[in-house]
Parts: C-alpha cells; sequence; structure tokens
C-alpha cells in the first residue's frame, strides 16, 4: 500500500516556474509507476505526466512536452514535476497517483492518490 502527500503548490505569473512534490510512504515505491494529474473546476482529470518505478522512463501530455519535468528519487520516496513556461489555462489541482503495473494515463487506472496541490497561475 502507498500513501501519497502533494505539496509545493501556490500562485505562480504566467510564464514562471514551479515545482510540485509528491512525498509516498511504504517500502516498495520503486516498484510503483508514478503519475501527475491535473483538474480544473468542472473539468476532468487530465494525464500530465508520468514516471517508471526505476525512473528510467517519463512520458508526457503532449500540452506540456517540453515545459514540465517529472522526476523521483526512490531513495526519498518521492516525486517531482519541474513546470517551466506556466499559462494561466494550467490552474488547477494537481494529483500524484500510483500504479502498481505498467504506465497507464487513464486516472481509473491508478490505485492511490494524494489530496491534491492547488496551482494558480496568474498575474
Amino acid at each position: 500500500q502507498v500513501q501519497l502527500v502533494e505539496s509545493g503548490g501556490g500562485l505562480v505569473q504566467p510564464g514562471g516556474s514551479l515545482r510540485i512534490s509528491c512525498t509516498a510512504s511504504g517500502r516498495t515505491f520503486s516498484t510503483y509507476t508514478i503519475s501527475w494529474f491535473r483538474q480544473a473546476p468542472g473539468k476532468e482529470r487530465d494525464f500530465v505526466a508520468l514516471i517508471s518505478g526505476s525512473g528510467l522512463n517519463t512520458f508526457y501530455a503532449a500540452s506540456v512536452k517540453g515545459r514540465f519535468t517529472i522526476s523521483r528519487e526512490n531513495a526519498k520516496n518521492m516525486v517531482y514535476l519541474q513546470m517551466n513556461s506556466l499559462h494561466p489555462e494550467e490552474t488547477a489541482t494537481y494529483y500524484c497517483a500510483a500504479r502498481a503495473s505498467v504506465r497507464s494515463t487513464r486516472p481509473r487506472d491508478y490505485d492511490y492518490w494524494g489530496q491534491g496541490t492547488q496551482v494558480t497561475v496568474s498575474s
């Protein structure tokens, strides 16, 4: 079992950068694929990025590729999402999620979720 806690959200200006973090509990953290999703009010939860358990493989939504970077430190049970060149439409609650299986971009395939961290992009 894995428990996830996101942190690092906040207010950032358009074009700015922010790094959010996901702290996990559990001794088998390195066996989980971790993904970031985001959800704006009244909208569906969308996939943002994922990283394999080893950290060797990553995958990004087309809308964030080249601007966002996902990484992990298994020794610290941490996953990060570095977000650059943020747009106002990326204002959302960002969630990390864990899956003990092959990668997926569908929220319904994930077994464990954090409570989310709010990211607001506004001047």
